[in-house]
Protein backbone atom coordinates (compact mmCIF):
# COMPACT_ATOMS: atom_id res chain seq x y z
CA UNK A 1 0.00 0.00 0.00
CA UNK A 2 1.39 3.29 -0.84
CA UNK A 3 1.83 5.89 1.57
CA UNK A 4 3.17 9.65 1.94
CA UNK A 5 3.23 11.01 5.57
CA UNK A 6 4.35 14.68 5.83
CA UNK A 7 6.08 15.67 8.82
CA UNK A 8 7.73 19.10 10.16
CA UNK A 9 5.22 21.51 9.99
CA UNK A 10 4.45 24.04 12.86
CA UNK A 11 4.05 27.60 14.06
CA UNK A 12 6.88 29.78 13.27
CA UNK A 13 7.37 33.87 13.01
CA UNK A 14 8.72 35.32 9.89
CA UNK A 15 11.83 34.90 8.83
CA UNK A 16 12.47 31.88 10.14
CA UNK A 17 12.86 28.61 8.96
CA UNK A 18 11.04 24.91 8.83
CA UNK A 19 12.13 21.56 7.42
CA UNK A 20 9.30 19.51 5.99
CA UNK A 21 9.91 15.26 5.66
CA UNK A 22 7.71 13.16 3.37
CA UNK A 23 8.27 9.98 4.45
CA UNK A 24 6.85 7.07 1.68
CA UNK A 25 6.09 3.24 2.78
CA UNK A 26 5.00 0.78 0.85
CA UNK A 27 7.17 1.20 -2.31
CA UNK A 28 10.72 2.82 -3.25
CA UNK A 29 10.73 6.80 -4.64
CA UNK A 30 14.01 6.02 -6.22
CA UNK A 31 11.89 5.81 -9.55
CA UNK A 32 9.58 8.50 -9.17
CA UNK A 33 8.90 12.75 -9.16
CA UNK A 34 8.35 14.25 -6.42
CA UNK A 35 6.02 17.19 -5.91
CA UNK A 36 5.22 19.79 -2.78
CA UNK A 37 2.66 21.51 -3.10
CA UNK A 38 0.50 23.95 -0.58
CA UNK A 39 -3.20 25.17 -0.06
CA UNK A 40 -4.18 28.10 1.83
CA UNK A 41 -7.86 28.37 3.24
CA UNK A 42 -10.35 29.94 0.54
CA UNK A 43 -7.20 29.32 -2.14
CA UNK A 44 -6.75 26.73 -4.64
CA UNK A 45 -4.17 23.93 -4.33
CA UNK A 46 -0.43 25.35 -5.48
CA UNK A 47 2.38 24.23 -6.40
CA UNK A 48 5.23 24.90 -5.09
CA UNK A 49 8.27 22.20 -6.55
CA UNK A 50 8.65 19.28 -8.25
CA UNK A 51 12.23 17.00 -7.79
CA UNK A 52 12.97 14.45 -10.75
CA UNK A 53 14.03 10.59 -9.81
CA UNK A 54 16.94 10.35 -12.63
CA UNK A 55 19.18 13.27 -11.86
CA UNK A 56 17.53 15.17 -9.42
CA UNK A 57 16.63 18.01 -10.94
CA UNK A 58 14.68 21.01 -9.16
CA UNK A 59 11.62 23.12 -10.07
CA UNK A 60 10.11 25.69 -8.13
CA UNK A 61 7.54 28.22 -8.28
CA UNK A 62 8.32 31.89 -8.74
CA UNK A 63 7.06 33.03 -5.29
CA UNK A 64 9.63 30.46 -3.16
CA UNK A 65 12.14 30.31 -5.52
CA UNK A 66 15.41 31.59 -4.12
CA UNK A 67 13.71 30.96 -0.03
CA UNK A 68 12.37 27.24 -0.66
CA UNK A 69 15.15 23.81 -1.54
CA UNK A 70 13.17 20.07 -2.23
CA UNK A 71 15.58 17.47 -2.06
CA UNK A 72 15.17 13.56 -2.00
CA UNK A 73 17.17 10.80 0.36
CA UNK A 74 16.68 7.51 -1.45
CA UNK A 75 18.28 5.85 0.85
CA UNK A 76 15.59 7.14 3.42
CA UNK A 77 12.87 6.75 1.08
CA UNK A 78 12.26 10.61 2.04
CA UNK A 79 11.80 14.23 0.51
CA UNK A 80 12.25 17.45 2.32
CA UNK A 81 11.25 20.55 1.99
CA UNK A 82 13.43 23.31 3.24
CA UNK A 83 11.71 26.35 3.93
CA UNK A 84 13.61 29.54 4.93
CA UNK A 85 12.74 33.41 5.36
CA UNK A 86 9.25 32.43 5.89
CA UNK A 87 6.70 34.63 5.42
CA UNK A 88 3.06 34.74 6.50
CA UNK A 89 1.63 34.15 2.78
CA UNK A 90 3.82 30.71 3.27
CA UNK A 91 1.21 30.01 5.55
CA UNK A 92 -1.11 26.87 4.30
CA UNK A 93 -1.05 23.01 4.76
CA UNK A 94 1.81 21.52 2.29
CA UNK A 95 1.39 18.63 0.62
CA UNK A 96 3.73 15.92 -1.22
CA UNK A 97 2.90 13.97 -4.16
CA UNK A 98 4.11 11.26 -5.85
CA UNK A 99 4.14 11.36 -9.58
CA UNK A 100 4.22 7.84 -11.84
CA UNK A 101 6.76 9.68 -13.66
CA UNK A 102 10.92 9.75 -12.93
CA UNK A 103 10.71 13.43 -14.44
CA UNK A 104 9.33 16.47 -13.85
CA UNK A 105 10.88 18.83 -16.82
CA UNK A 106 8.70 21.85 -14.96
CA UNK A 107 6.59 22.42 -12.48
CA UNK A 108 3.94 20.06 -12.80
CA UNK A 109 0.11 20.47 -11.90
CA UNK A 110 -1.61 18.22 -9.14
CA UNK A 111 -2.91 16.34 -11.79
CA UNK A 112 0.53 14.76 -12.58
CA UNK A 113 0.02 12.78 -9.30
CA UNK A 114 -1.23 10.04 -8.26
CA UNK A 115 -0.67 9.72 -4.62
CA UNK A 116 -0.83 12.18 -1.82
CA UNK A 117 0.15 12.48 1.86
CA UNK A 118 -2.49 14.05 4.58
CA UNK A 119 -0.32 17.20 4.99
CA UNK A 120 0.97 19.09 7.83
CA UNK A 121 0.00 22.99 8.72
CA UNK A 122 2.47 25.43 8.14
CA UNK A 123 1.69 28.73 10.35
CA UNK A 124 4.18 32.11 9.84
CA UNK A 125 2.58 34.42 12.33
CA UNK A 126 4.39 36.83 14.79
Amino acid sequence: QVQLVESGGGLVQPGGSLRLSCAASGFTLDYYSIGWFRQAPGKEREGVSCISSTDGSTYYADSVKGRFTVSRDNAKNTAYLQMNSLKPEDTAVYYCALAGWPECNHLRPASYFGSWGQGTQVTVSS
